[in-house]
């Protein structure tokens, strides 16, 4: 369907593809890899047109229907976002309207012999197939489907799409592509504005999807239980893997090691030609030798070992002074906005050493409690922290909150105190913040950077109580993974919010679930706790299902009927086939027998009347079937309307 061809381009001052060849099939489920800035999100623009190659091609199969989702997005459509989704298919909407225009002529035109009006008709028909054939009449209820998965509610639904924030309305876009069903989805980052929930829905949805998906996440359980291919984005290359995320990084990991073995024998070789060289060349009779090594040299390809981003990112909370057994007590807390109550009669206890993971759908009160934890916010009620409870809290937000026009440095150093500010380049560089780079200004740095520099402020006082709101957001999959480690190796209390499952996944000892106004606890895995919520909501999808059902036919009883008679009559044809198997069987033995008999010595044998009575009862049998079969079709035709 795509076949990139040596594609090479030069952006920004650098060459960030040199001679970049891989083809997208149909069957594909790709995950893009790659560091930050490797141009992952530039490759999916090149595919969409936006970017042009310096060289290269890219071709695209005739008529191929392609979608892509960027990272941001901000609409002031103030049409309904049923209405956003329903209308996104452009080739069912072009029907639509000139279905609807056909039909205004149908009704208002009176020359019904005429060559135009049965042309009109002819028309209608043709649309209609084309309407039907592309899902047409399902497109309002897939539409609300889809939106409802991806955390909407039947109130949301009719509400203007300039009334939500720009991370619901990506999640409005996202399903503006689902519905499209295009051959090839190009997904950047789909989950970042995602709930835990939603993020399940949507991973279950791609892997049914029909297409092609191509797509970046630093979601490594979104990736492993997607693709089924991974293309890897290092120093300009592009390395093609048939496998998921997970079975991707073992298998590079492999290669590593093995170009730096092949890398070490390389480099010995050429230290022992070198040698020779230094030894020989000034001597006459070996002049001729020492120039025939340096040729050999200066034609050999030097292996370069792949970029890695992993290396130098390590690094430790520092280990806190102890607290008291109980470090928070939450009694009768409540929290309330103008038509909208959050927390009603909260009662619980935070105990010394506790990992918690705070879960729900967005919009449910996580930040808002996490804010209630912090004093941040007003409520009712009470939360006492316990003795000697020092918190440290990162906002959602906490990256916004840097001072842009510091430095790496400044930014650090200016709230370092004591010892600590001994070690400032070697905690800066325990979050790859090296060299030169801590003289940057804290504005000219990735989303992924200035995450990572809120997140080395921790490090810099011994807290005991970490609060993190969605410490993962634009981290890449390595970060995030140091920092689980990092987190799993705390020996102090921590609340946790995060949509992201893989990292959640062992992390947490216990899930503190917000839903319909309460917080309840339970100690289980995020994994199975999604799997419950998952059951539970398809028990009501088929309890929805079935009322449609009874909805659809006028009278339960008259379906159940219905049901009963064909379950009858496909009794009653499977009995009749089987007599008349034996009747077959019989005629077939009966006719032996009667083309043994001597008719000179027996011209009234019985055996001529015998078989012209089972001939005459296979008649009935077979009548009797065909009866049945009519009954049969009659019956579904009934049911199924």
């Amino acid at each position: 369907m795509i076949s990139v061809n040596k594609l090479s381009l030069f952006l920004g001052g650098r060459e960030l593809y040199k001679d970049v060849s891989f083809r997208i099939t149909k069957v594909d489920k790709i995950g893009l890899s790659g560091k930050n800035g490797a141009g992952k999100s530039t490759m999916l623009k090149l595919l969409t047109g936006y970017h042009k190659p310096t060289e290269g091609t890219i071709s695209i199969t005739k008529d191929l229907r392609l979608c892509y989702l960027p990272q941001e997005l901000f609409t002031d459509s103030v049409k309904p976002i049923i209405e956003e989704v329903k209308t996104a298919n452009a080739y069912i909407k072009k029907i639509s309207d000139r279905l609807d225009e056909i039909n205004h002529q149908l009704e208002t035109r009176t020359d019904y012999e005429s060559d135009s009006f049965l042309n009109l008709l002819d028309e209608l028909t043709e649309l209609n197939d084309a309407f039907n054939m592309h899902g047409g009449n399902d497109v309002a209820e897939q539409s609300e489907s889809i939106l409802k998965g991806l955390g909407f509610s039947d109130e949301d639904l009719n509400r203007p799409m300039n009334e939500f924030s720009g991370g619901w309305q990506m999640r409005v876009e996202l399903a503006k592509l689902l519905v499209q069903a295009p051959d090839v989805l190009l997904l950047d980052e789909p989950t970042n504005h995602l709930d835990i929930e939603s993020i399940d829905w949507l991973e279950n949805y791609l892997k049914r999807y029909p297409g092609a998906v191509l797509l970046i996440s630093h979601d490594k359980q979104f990736l492993d239980n997607i693709t089924n291919r991974t293309l890897e984005i290092n120093s300009g290359k592009v390395y093609d893997y048939n496998c998921n995320y997970s079975t991707y990084l073992v298998r590079r990991e492999e290669e590593r090691t093995l170009q730096l073995a092949a890398q070490k024998n390389q480099q010995r070789e050429i230290e022992q030609k070198q040698k020779l060289i230094d030894k020989y060349r000034a001597k006459a009779n070996k002049a001729a030798f020492a120039q025939s090594l340096i040729k050999q040299l200066d034609k050999m390809d030097v292996i370069e070992i792949d970029e890695t981003d992993a290396s130098s990112l390590r690094f430790r909370f520092p280990e806190p002074k102890p607290s008291g057994k109980l470090v928070a007590e939450v009694t009768n807390v409540g929290k309330e906005y103008p038509n909208n109550k959050i927390f009603k009669g909260l009662n619980f206890n935070i105990a010394k050493g506790e990992k918690i993971a705070l879960i729900g759908k967005n919009g449910v009160g996580k930040s808002t409690f996490i804010k209630m934890m912090v004093n941040e916010t007003d409520f009712e009620g009470d939360i006492k922290l316990g003795h000697n409870v020092s918190i440290g809290y990162f906002a959602q937000d906490e990256a916004a909150k840097l001072d842009v026009n510091k430095t790496i440095f400044e930014t650090i150093d200016d709230v370092a105190t004591g010892e600590v500010r001994k070690r400032i380049r070697e905690i800066l560089g325990s979050f790859l913040f090296q060299g030169d780079e801590i003289d940057k200004k804290v504005k000219v740095l990735s989303g992924g950077e200035k995450t990572r520099l809120a997140l080395c402020k921790l490090l810099l006082e011994p807290y005991n109580f970490l609060i993190l709101d969605e410490p993962t957001n634009h981290l890449d999959i390595i970060s995030k993974e140091v920092l689980k480690n990092a987190l799993q190796n705390y020996s102090g209390t921590l609340l946790l919010v995060s949509h992201d499952r893989d990292f959640l996944e062992g992390l947490s000892d216990r899930l503190y679930y917000i839903k319909d106004n309460n917080i309840s606890i339970y100690f289980e895995s995020v994994k199975v706790r999604l799997e419950k919520v998952a059951a539970e909501q398809n028990e009501i999808g088929v309890k929805k299902g079935k009322k449609k059902k009874e909805k659809k036919n006028t009278n339960y009883e008259d379906t159940k009927k219905l049901n009963g008679q064909l379950n009858k009559t496909n009794t009653q044809i499977a009995n009749c086939e089987k007599t008349i198997t034996k009747l077959e069987s019989k005629i077939e033995a009966k006719e032996k027998e009667v083309s043994e008999i001597d008719f000179t010595k027996n011209p009234d044998s019985p055996l001529f009347s015998e078989l012209e009575q089972i001939r005459k009862d296979l008649e009935v049998e077979m009548t009797k079937w065909e009866e049945l079969e009519a009954k049969r079709e009659e019956l579904a035709l009934l049911l199924a309307d």
